[in-house]
This record gives structure tokens, C-alpha cells and sequence, in this order.
């Protein structure tokens, strides 16, 4: 038997940023929901340090809205993804990032970003 891919993910994970492009998002948080999805190699995983630790995934998201106010989601999105594909096994990451409050009349909004690594 031949193990072909081998995916992590963590979904649902809920922060608060300071994020938006309008008059009204600034001075305030909102709540985005985050979610990535990474192929790693395929090598055997005996510990830790074989694999991905899905906690890098809420730092890293931490550490980028922490610098301050962003302007577009688009933007974390891809900040996240560039950060997270050259973490060690990772040969792709895909980051999706919803944006509840964004539209009133809509079920969710957000963006959806893939990075491969070169």
C-alpha cells in the first residue's frame, strides 16, 4: 500500500481583528473565522516534530492581526498563506477566512487563498 497524500487542516478557528477598508470597521473588531488546509509529506510520523502542530496555525493568525489594523482580509489571507508554506512539510497550504459581519443579507463572505511551496 503507497500513502499518496496526507492532509492537516484546522477549521472554525474564531478571532477577533481589526479589519476593513470602511469608515465603520475602524476603531472596533470583528470576528473572522479562519481555515487552512495543508498537504504535508508523506514520510512517516512517529512524533511532533514529523508533522504540522495545528497550534502554529492560530499564532501565526494571531501574530498578523496583533500588528495592527488591516485593510482587506485578502491581505491576512495571503500573509498567512506565505508564512504557513514554508513551515517545515508543508507543500501546500489553503487558507479560507470568513468574514461574518461583512454582508448583512449574505450567508458568508470571505476569501480563499492557495500557496504552494517553490
Amino acid at each position: 500500500m503507497t500513502l499518496l497524500s496526507r492532509r492537516v487542516f484546522v477549521r472554525g478557528l474564531r478571532v477577533e481583528a481589526a479589519i476593513g477598508i470602511y469608515d465603520h470597521e475602524h476603531g472596533r473588531t470583528q470576528p473572522l473565522i479562519i481555515d487552512a488546509v495543508f498537504d504535508i509529506d508523506t514520510h512517516a510520523i512517529n512524533s511532533l516534530k514529523d508533522t504540522l502542530n495545528y497550534e502554529m496555525v492560530g499564532r501565526i493568525g494571531r501574530d498578523f492581526i496583533a500588528r495592527g489594523h488591516i485593510k482587506l482580509v485578502e491581505t491576512l489571507a495571503d500573509d498567512m498563506a506565505r508564512t504557513m508554506v514554508v513551515l517545515p512539510h508543508v507543500q501546500r497550504v489553503e487558507v479560507t477566512i470568513v468574514k461574518p459581519e461583512a454582508l448583512n443579507d449574505a450567508e458568508q463572505a470571505g476569501v480563499c487563498v492557495i500557496h504552494t511551496r517553490d
